[in-house]
């Protein structure tokens, strides 16, 4: 019985986060700003090679183009998502930019990723598929789907993603230093789970496809 009310939660919460502008930009036009802004860090194709920054390629148009927002300040209030060096990125391109860039690494191939650590897999399995009903954590399959896919417009991608970049992020939101996460979803799933409870489900989901 907790257990589906564990689930019910979620399902709630999950229901209440939705991308907040879509993305319908023109991905022949972002080309020269892949080039000259994104692809030393990101790769070209959107599929990076460090580990520390997130893969973009195969993400939905609608949560790119809410992250690329989200590292602009507006209406004079600080940026949602802060970051120095991607603050930087963003500042000179215009909305129609990061809508374009947004459709470009959207349709670009997601290249597969692989989990790392046989210790952590099994955890990370057990925590993604099931959550914990005696911590109130629901399952990451919940919202990002049993194979990491998401749902368009509502839940980004995470079949693949570095699992470095993945367990920064957890951690970033269990800390509150990311805090654009519509109704503090990511912030209170972070908040219940461990240090090796992150390190597990990071592993498993760079494993996903």
């Amino acid at each position: 019985m907790k257990r589906i009310i564990v689930l019910a939660a979620v399902f709630a919460a999950c229901a209440a986060v939705a991308a907040e502008t879509p993305s319908n930009g023109d991905a022949t036009k972002a080309q020269p700003i892949v080039n000259q802004v994104c692809a030393a860090c990101h790769g070209v194709d959107g599929n990076s090679q460090i580990a520390a920054n997130p893969k973009l390629a195969g993400q939905f148009p609608e949560y790119l183009y809410k992250q690329l927002t989200n590292f602009k300040p507006a209406g004079g209030k600080k940026a949602e998502r802060e970051s120095a060096v991607m603050a930087g990125m963003v500042a000179n391109l215009s909305p129609d930019d990061l809508r374009n860039l947004a459709a470009y690494f959207a349709g670009q191939p997601a290249k597969p990723g692989a989990a790392k650590s046989k210790d952590l897999v099994a955890l990370g399995q057990k925590l993604y598929r099931g959550g914990i009903a005696t911590k109130s954590l629901p399952a990451c399959a919940s919202c990002h789907g049993p194979n990491g896919a998401g749902i368009p417009a509502q839940y980004p991608r995470v079949s693949g993603q570095h699992a470095e970049y993945v367990e920064a992020q957890l951690k970033a939101f269990r800390a509150g230093a990311r805090a654009n996460d519509p109704n503090s979803v990511m912030r209170t799933i972070a908040g219940k789970m461990s240090d090796r409870e992150i390190q597990a489900v990071a592993d498993y989901v760079d494993g996903l496809r």
